[in-house]
């Protein structure tokens, strides 16, 4: 994500009612830094040899192989994604199931709908629908729950806090969770305030994708999670000599929501990814995302542990 920049423009309602009010889309705020980039060259640490993907962690998973890894299956989950941070998975809920009301103590949950049609249900939240580019985003400490509608199975692409187990309600009984034991308890504080600039939901077909206008926005944000919308049309493919950036500390991925997204990551070949792919830069590899000129407008939802990462760019001589 090259500059982290975010518009100063304020949006729409998000028709979503509330208990007290209605729900914003995200506003703009200020970034928590003193300047665009850093004002000098700086020596930064980079992996002496290339971070390796440990499984299930790889460079480009292609939706069209996980679908057809599951071909025949309504009820999967796919890891996508593991790192001391972030957990990803591609999941599928078949016609009419519905998962167990859950929430997570200190985290959110976001995930991107694919496929189908999903009910969601979410404390304090009036309940709604969610189709295929809707993002979802449910705070910390709510409950919710999740029911396939309609005549196919919902595919969603879910973004969790690395090894966070689910907490039920006690009218459910809970899955096993390897290493942990469920007990019943009462806790405070209580539930993340709904109303702030993080949106419960975004139609991405119906609020960004705009004919040919770009977007660079924010979806979530907030001190363990971020994840913006980039937007835009496409673009000449960058020299070879541009090897982009990298992090220090971080593992960087990508859902493509809209066109396709050509990608150059060390020590591989430069590859195009397709609506509905993810990309994972390991941290301390360069790399270089832009848009393809194989799509007149293309979109990335990049996912990153905290705002803002620091990216090192190679100087420019």
């Amino acid at each position: 994500m090259k500059g982290f920049r975010y518009l100063g423009a304020a949006f729409a309602t998000v028709a979503v009612a509330l208990a007290a009010s209605a729900q914003m889309m995200p506003k703009d705020e200020p970034m928590p830094v003193t300047a665009q980039k850093m004002p000098e060259e700086y020596w930064s640490a980079k992996p002496s040899t290339p971070t390796p993907y440990v499984a299930p962690n790889k460079v480009h998973w292609k939706l069209s192989e996980i679908l057809a890894a599951h071909r025949g299956q309504t009820d999967w989950v796919q890891p996508i994604v593991r790192n001391p941070q972030q957990d990803a998975d591609y999941i599928s809920l078949g016609v009419g199931k519905k998962t167990k009301r859950r929430m997570y103590a200190d985290d959110r949950v976001v995930w991107i709908v694919q496929d189908g049609t999903m009910k969601v249900s979410i404390d304090g939240v009036e309940p709604f629908e969610a189709t295929k580019g809707f993002m979802v985003n449910v705070p910390f400490r709510h409950f919710y729950s999740i029911e396939t509608v309609g005549d196919k199975p919902s595919l969603r692409f879910e973004v969790r806090h690395a090894g966070s187990p689910p907490l039920y309600p006690l009218s459910e009984t809970p899955d096993p969770y390897p290493g942990r034991t469920y007990v019943k308890v009462t806790g405070n504080p209580g539930p993340a305030q709904i109303g702030d600039s993080n949106p419960i939901y975004l139609d991405f077909w119906k609020q960004i994708a705009n004919g040919d206008k770009p977007y660079n926005g924010k979806f979530v944000w907030d001190d363990h999670f971020t994840s913006n919308i980039l937007r835009g049309k496409a673009q000449p493919v960058p020299p070879e000599s541009n090897v982009g950036h990298f992090h220090v500390d971080w593992t960087e991925f990508w859902f493509v929501m809209e066109g396709k997204v050509n990608y150059k990551i060390e020590g591989y070949p430069l590859f195009e990814a397709q609506q509905g792919d993810v990309v994972a830069a390991v941290k301390g590899r360069w790399h270089r995302p832009s848009n393809s000129p194989n799509a007149p407008m293309s979109t990335r939802i990049p996912f990153n542990p905290r705002p803002v990462i620091l990216h090192n760019f190679e100087p420019a001589h």
